[in-house]
């Protein structure tokens, strides 16, 4: 038998309305803010991540998905989905015709790693780029906006991390006190950090070994090298949190694992989710638009983790939905009135299931309650000759009479 490939899963219907509620939920909060979808490739030139996320992060030197098509041309699926929107920013021309943009997405990213609870090589985000604006309000917004959709799915026990990695003006005195520290405790990084510390010293903070981070957290913390601009802008940032209620923590260590991050960056953490604890996370990014070809336009977003926000959902139990009608034609004559009355029914916004198939009432009652069905109607020679139809409660077991004329009324009751 042929199975999915490790590090994927099938999304089977009893799950999708846990998808569906958070897709719903995000997108309706998304456009409330003025946000518009944008969907890009699933693959893109390999180059764009490169140069984006950076070549010394996890994600490039490990965990891309690379391939060359027929034509010689490095492909890569996308691990991320910031990298792609700026590129159809910029492809797109829209810094010529608006450079402020509000965008969001939702698919599927790709990332060679290790599967455990939580963590996918094919997993799902919604997420939100905005370009333009710089100003300090902007990011609480984005964050605000997290809060949001948290707050509208019931999602309680989360704790926001903030820190800023300062800018190119700040960052080299930074930069300069850390490769100080790690190198006189070279020994004790593992081997990919002592290379990272050669090309890339910043890595080393995103790095989940122990030991690494231990010696990380004995080191330098970025928010004492912040330029007065830098200083002014996290303390806006926090400000607006605090007027808006919105807990944080301050974590000076918190870097995230992208290469393009500037100033202000942040995760939302749940406790329930164990090791892979980070269920939305992002930040600002005021060099990306830049460094890919474009103008000097800065941008921030952020990513949500929909496999790893359905855990937690899952955890709390959705609210009980009301399910569909079972409709039972006990006869062809039935099934050519009740198409028609079903039909009826789901232009009033009623939803009705029917098998397709012919059956007794015996077997098409056992069906229904195999299904679930809460209530069925039942349609037979007798119920076309008056124009009536008999509403089965399955739970309780009682049954009612109703003329068709009177049917969408009554049911309104349920629905």
């Amino acid at each position: 038998m042929i199975k999915a490939p490790t590090g994927t899963r099938d999304i089977l219907p009893e799950d999708v309305k846990t998808w569906q509620r958070i897709e719903k939920t995000a997108g309706e909060i998304f456009t409330l803010y003025g946000y518009e979808e944008i969907r890009t490739p699933i693959f893109e030139s390999t180059s764009l991540f490169q140069r984006s996320i950076g070549e010394a992060t996890d994600i490039v030197e490990k965990e891309m998905y690379t391939f060359k098509d027929k034509g010689g041309r490095s492909l890569t699926l996308r691990p991320e989905g910031t990298a792609p929107v700026v590129r159809a920013y910029l492809e797109h021309q829209f810094p010529q015709r608006d450079q402020f943009q509000k965008f969001y997405y939702i698919g599927p990213m790709f990332r060679y790693e290790r599967p455990q609870k939580g963590r996918f090589r094919q997993f799902h985000q919604v997420g939100i780029e905005v370009f333009g604006p710089n100003h300090p309000m902007i990011d609480v917004e984005v964050i605000a906006i997290q809060w949001r959709i948290f707050k509208e799915l019931d999602v309680s026990d989360l704790k926001v991390k903030i820190n800023s990695l300062g800018c190119e003006k700040c960052r080299p005195g930074y930069r300069k006190a850390l490769i100080e520290h790690l190198k006189k405790n070279r020994e004790r990084l593992c081997e990919t950090c002592q290379r990272r510390l050669e090309r890339n010293p910043l890595r080393v903070l995103d790095c989940k070994n122990p030991g690494c981070q231990q010696v990380v957290r004995e080191g330098p913390k970025i928010t004492d090298y912040l330029c007065n601009d830098c200083r002014e802008h996290m303390k806006k940032v926090t400000d607006g949190l605090e007027s808006l209620k919105i807990p944080y923590e301050v974590d000076p260590f918190l870097v995230r694992g992208l290469d393009y991050y500037t100033k202000t960056v942040f995760e939302f953490i749940h406790t329930a989710l164990g090791a892979q604890n980070t269920v939305s996370a992002g930040g600002r990014y005021d060099n990306l638009v830049e460094e890919l070809g474009g103008p000097e336009i800065p941008g921030i977003g952020f990513a949500l983790g929909i496999e790893r926000l359905v855990l937690i959902l899952n955890e709390k139990g959705l609210p009980e939905e009301k399910k569909p009608l079972y409709f039972i034609p006990l006869g062809e004559e039935a099934i050519k009135e009740g198409i028609k009355i079903m039909e009826e029914l789901r232009d009033s916004g009623i939803p009705v299931i029917w098998t397709g198939k012919v059956a007794s009432i015996k077997a098409q009652l056992r069906q229904a309650n195999k299904r679930g069905a809460d209530r069925v109607l039942i349609l037979g020679e007798s119920e076309i000759e008056n124009r009536e139809i008999k509403l089965k409660d399955m739970k309780e077991g009682r049954e009612e009479v109703i003329k068709w004329k009177d049917l969408k009324e009554h049911l309104r009751y349920y629905f």
